[in-house]
C-alpha cells in the first residue's frame, strides 16, 4: 500500500507544475481582441507592442498609452462515463495588459509592454470524481517586456526586444480515489502544492513589410520560455497517524516550457472605413513531452508523459470606422487544442474552439478614447480520458463555454 502511496504522491506533484498546461490566455489588448486577435499587421495602438513590435514605428503620435482589463468567465461541465455522474467548475479570472510606446525620432520607437498570456483558475466541485486529479488550480504569469523599433524605409519595419516571465502556481488534490483509510474525520488526505517566485526570459521580435499605402504584412516569433520551480512547497493535509512518517512535507524542482509561436499575417484598408485582417499563429506545443519532477528529500525523479502536439490558430477580423467617434470592430478564428486522445486531463480542460469576438471605440478627444470588447468561445465537446494516473483511467464527457468581456483606454498625443 505504501509503495502505491508513494506513486501516487509522485504524480500529484508532478500534475500540479503544469504552470501553462496548455492554456493560452489570448486576450492581450481590447482593440484587438475584438478583431478576433489579430494584430501582427494591424497598428491601431500601443497594443502593437504585443502583437508586433515592428509597428511601434508607424504609430502616427508621439506617445502612445494603451490600459486594458477583462473579466473571464469559465464554465466547464463535466459527465464519467461509468455511472453518468456530473460534476462542473464555475470558474473566474483577470487577465491585463498595458502598454506604452514613446517615438524618439522619425526611424527609431521604444516601448513597454506588461501582459498576461498564461493563467486561469479551475475550481471544482469539492470531492468531485476526479478530486484525485484535481480540485482547484490558479495558476499566474505576467510577462515584461521593454521594446524598440526600427523604421528602415519608407516601407519595412523590425522590432524586438526581450520578455521577462513571472510567475506563481497554487493546486490541491486529493491523495487517493475513493479511499475511506486515507483521511481524518471524514475529510481525504489532500496535497497542496505551492510555487512562487517562477521566473525566466525570453524575447519577441517581428517585422513588417508595407507594400502599399493600403496593404500590410506581419510577421511576429516568440521564443520558448522555460519556466523553472525550485524548492517549491508540497504540503500533506488531513494526514491519518499510520501514514506521518511516509507523507512528510517537501520541496520539488520542475522545468517546464512555455512553448514558442510564430504568427504571421495581413491586413488590408479596403475603403477608408474599413479593414480587414487575418493572422495565423502556430504554437510549438510538441516542446512538452513530459513533465519532470525531481524532490528534495531523496524521492526518485517523476518522469510523467504529456505529448503535447503543435497547433495552430486562425483568425479573422474587420473594423469599420462610422467617424471621428465610433469605430467598431468584429472577429472570429478558431483554436486546435495541443491536448492529444489519453492525455486530457482536468486541470486544464481544453479542446478544438471557435471564438466570436466584437467591440468598440468611442474616441472622447483627440487624446483619450475608450474601448470596450467581448469574447465568446464554444469548445468543441469531447469524450476524453486521462490514462497516465495510477489510480487508472479517467474518463468522460467534457463541454466548455467562456465569455469575457473587457474595457479599456487610450491616450496619446
Amino acid at each position: 500500500m505504501m509503495r502505491k502511496l508513494l506513486s501516487l504522491t509522485l504524480m500529484a506533484l508532478a500534475s500540479s507544475t503544469a504552470f501553462a498546461g496548455g492554456y493560452r490566455v489570448s486576450i492581450q489588448g481590447q482593440k484587438q481582441l475584438a478583431m478576433g486577435h489579430t494584430g501582427v499587421a494591424v497598428v491601431n495602438s500601443a497594443e502593437t507592442a504585443f502583437f508586433n513590435p515592428a509597428g511601434m514605428a508607424y504609430l502616427d503620435k508621439k506617445f502612445n498609452l494603451s490600459v486594458g482589463a477583462s473579466g473571464l468567465f469559465a464554465k466547464v461541465r463535466f459527465q464519467e462515463n461509468t455511472y453518468n455522474t456530473t460534476a462542473s467548475s464555475d470558474n473566474f479570472g483577470t487577465p491585463f495588459n498595458a502598454y506604452a510606446t514613446y517615438k524618439l525620432n522619425d526611424w527609431l520607437t521604444a516601448g513597454l509592454a506588461v501582459y498576461t498570456p498564461y493563467g486561469s483558475a479551475v475550481d471544482w466541485d469539492q470531492n468531485w470524481q476526479g478530486a484525485y486529479l484535481v480540485n482547484n488550480i490558479d495558476l499566474k504569469a505576467i510577462f515584461i517586456q521593454p521594446t524598440v523599433s526600427v523604421r528602415v524605409g519608407e516601407h519595412f519595419s523590425i522590432g524586438g526586444g526581450p520578455i521577462y516571465a513571472t510567475g506563481a502556481v497554487t493546486f490541491n488534490r486529493n491523495l487517493y480515489a475513493s479511499n475511506t483509510t486515507f483521511q481524518v474525520d471524514g475529510d481525504p488526505t489532500d496535497l497542496t502544492i505551492e510555487g512562487k517566485g517562477i521566473s525566466a526570459w525570453g524575447y519577441n521580435i517581428g517585422m513588417m513589410f508595407n507594400p502599399t499605402d493600403k496593404i500590410r504584412l506581419g510577421l511576429n516569433y516568440r521564443s520558448e520560455i522555460m519556466m523553472e520551480a525550485r524548492d517549491g512547497d508540497a504540503i500533506f493535509n488531513d494526514v491519518p497517524d499510520f501514514a506521518q512518517t511516509t507523507l512528510t512535507n517537501t520541496t520539488f524542482n520542475a522545468d517546464l516550457p512555455l512553448p514558442a509561436e510564430v504568427t504571421a499575417g495581413i491586413s488590408v484598408q479596403v475603403t477608408d472605413k474599413w479593414l480587414f485582417a487575418f493572422d495565423f499563429n502556430h504554437t510549438m506545443w510538441s516542446a512538452y513531452k513530459s513533465l519532470n519532477v525531481s524532490f528534495n528529500n531523496g524521492l526518485p525523479t517523476s518522469v510523467n508523459p504529456r505529448n503535447y502536439k503543435d497547433a495552430s490558430t486562425y483568425r479573422f477580423g474587420t473594423q469599420y470606422k462610422a467617424n471621428d467617434k465610433f469605430t467598431f470592430r468584429a472577429g472570429y478564428y478558431f483554436d486546435e487544442s495541443p491536448v492529444q486522445d489519453g492525455y486530457f486531463a482536468p486541470e486544464t480542460p481544453r479542446n478544438d474552439s471557435n471564438a466570436f469576438t466584437g467591440g468598440l471605440t468611442y474616441q472622447l478627444n483627440e487624446k483619450f478614447g475608450i474601448d470596450v470588447s467581448f469574447l465568446y468561445i464554444h469548445f468543441d465537446e469531447i469524450d476524453n480520458s486521462y490514462d497516465y494516473n495510477p489510480n487508472g483511467e479517467f474518463a468522460g464527457t467534457y463541454k466548455s463555454v467562456v465569455f469575457s468581456p473587457g474595457v479599456g483606454i487610450t491616450y496619446g498625443f
